[in-house]
């Protein structure tokens, strides 16, 4: 914040009386405490550092389903067989969704 050092200075006691006064003026205004903020707006401005990966390229090998694998039709992640709990139909379903 820039100062002007040519502006006339107050004294401890105008600057006391000044704050008081705003004080005053603000208990009276009750809206003052409440900012209207549009949070899409706000959103906009936050540009994260390195957050621009349009350009990436990820180079990551994809193995195709195991013998010993399954995936469960509830949460969809590829498990080992051993945590086969259920078929609902033909459907496989896992230990933790089963519990």
């Amino acid at each position: 914040m820039a100062t002007d050092y040519d502006a006339p200075r107050k004294t401890d006691d105008e600057i006391s009386a000044d704050s008081i006064e705003e004080l005053k003026a603000r208990r009276a205004d009750k809206s003052s405490g409440v900012v209207d903020e549009d949070e899409t707006e706000a959103a906009e401005g936050f540009e994260l550092p390195g957050a621009d990966l349009s350009g990436e390229e990820l180079s990551v090998r994809v193995l195709p389903p195991q013998q010993d694998e399954f995936t469960c039709m509830s949460c969809f992640l590829v498990h080992h067989r051993s945590q086969l709990a259920t078929f609902k139909g033909d459907q496989p379903i896992c230990s933790e969704c089963a519990a």
